[in-house]
């Protein structure tokens, strides 16, 4: 399975906060929305996968996009999100 991988890079995009109330187990947190995104993306190892997520879906598609352009060659947008991810019965962590 891709997630048991551990060359797998999982970047939850969302706040800190949100971060903070639940995230998927080995997520590393990069705040789509603050000023180093950019600057904290371009830490990642861009010959490795990548997963991103955020609440439904919306940010991490984007983020996604900005990875592309940035020279990423396989990146995953979880669908819907860490919401899906709860309905399907996967755990979180604090």
């Amino acid at each position: 399975m891709l997630l048991e991988e551990e060359t797998i890079q999982f970047i939850d995009v969302r706040t800190p906060k949100e971060f903070d109330k639940g995230h998927i187990k080995g997520a590393q947190n990069i705040d789509y929305l603050s000023g180093r995104f950019n600057s904290e993306v371009e830490k990642l190892d861009k010959t490795k996968p990548v997963i991103l997520y955020c609440r439904s879906g919306k940010r991490s598609a984007k983020s996604s996009k900005k990875l592309l352009n940035a020279g990423f060659a396989e990146i995953y947008d979880l669908e819907g999100g860490i919401i899906k991810w709860k309905e399907a019965g996967f755990e979180t962590k604090f």
